[in-house]
C-alpha cells in the first residue's frame, strides 16, 4: 500500500500539517490582489473601447457576442488560477477534501502541486518578463501605442502588479516544499 492511499486524519480547509509561515499567507492573499487591476483594466475591450491604445482602423474586430465571454472568461480563469494559490497554504493543498470523488480525505503527494505551482510559476515569469524589459528600456517594441501618455501610465499602473505573479507563486512553491519535504526545516 501507497502512503497517498492511506486515508488520513482531514485537515480542516484552513489547517496545515506543519505551520504556515507569515510570508507565506500573505503573500497567497496578495496574489489575487495584484491580477485584480489588470482583469478590470481588461473589461471595457469587451466592449471594443480601446483604453486609448493605439490601433490600425483595418484590422478585423470581433463581434461583441464574441468579445464579452473571451475577456471576461480570462479575468476570470485569471483569478480563479490566482486562488488556486491558497492551496500551497491551506490544509486543502495537502489532504484532498472529503467531499471529492476517489481521492476525498487521501494525502496529497507533494509533486502534485509542486509540479503545476513551478510550471506556473515560471510560465507567469515568462510571460511577463518581456513587459518589464519593455518598461525598463532594455529592449524596444513597436507593437502597442497609446494615443497619449496618459493612457499609456494608466496601462501600466494597472498590468504592473501582474508581473509580480510568477515570482510570487515561485516562492509560494518554495515555501511549500520546504513545509512538505524538508522534515525540521520551516519555510520562514
Amino acid at each position: 500500500m501507497r502512503l497517498e492511499d492511506v486515508k488520513t486524519t482531514p485537515l480542516s480547509p484552513v489547517e496545515t500539517e506543519r505551520p504556515v509561515p507569515r510570508w507565506a499567507m500573505v503573500t497567497a492573499r496578495a496574489i489575487p490582489l495584484v491580477l485584480l487591476p489588470q482583469c478590470l483594466w481588461r473589461l471595457p475591450f469587451a466592449f471594443h473601447f480601446q483604453m486609448g491604445m493605439a490601433h490600425d482602423p483595418d484590422a478585423a474586430v470581433w463581434p461583441v457576442w464574441a468579445t464579452i465571454p473571451y475577456v471576461f472568461g480570462l479575468s476570470l480563469l485569471t483569478e480563479a488560477l490566482a486562488l488556486l494559490c491558497f492551496g500551497l497554504v491551506r490544509g486543502w493543498g495537502e489532504v484532498a477534501p472529503a467531499w471529492l470523488p476517489f481521492i476525498g480525505g487521501k494525502r496529497i503527494p507533494p509533486a502534485a502541486a509542486l509540479v503545476p505551482a513551478t510550471l506556473g510559476g515560471l510560465g507567469a515569469t515568462a510571460f511577463w518578463a518581456p513587459s518589464v524589459l519593455v518598461w525598463l528600456g532594455l529592449i524596444e517594441d513597436d507593437s502597442v501605442g497609446y494615443v497619449n501618455g496618459g493612457w499609456e501610465t494608466l496601462a501600466r499602473v494597472c498590468i504592473a502588479p501582474g508581473t509580480l505573479w510568477g515570482p510570487m507563486v515561485l516562492a509560494l512553491t518554495y515555501g511549500y516544499y520546504v513545509r512538505r519535504c524538508r522534515p525540521g526545516k520551516r519555510a520562514g
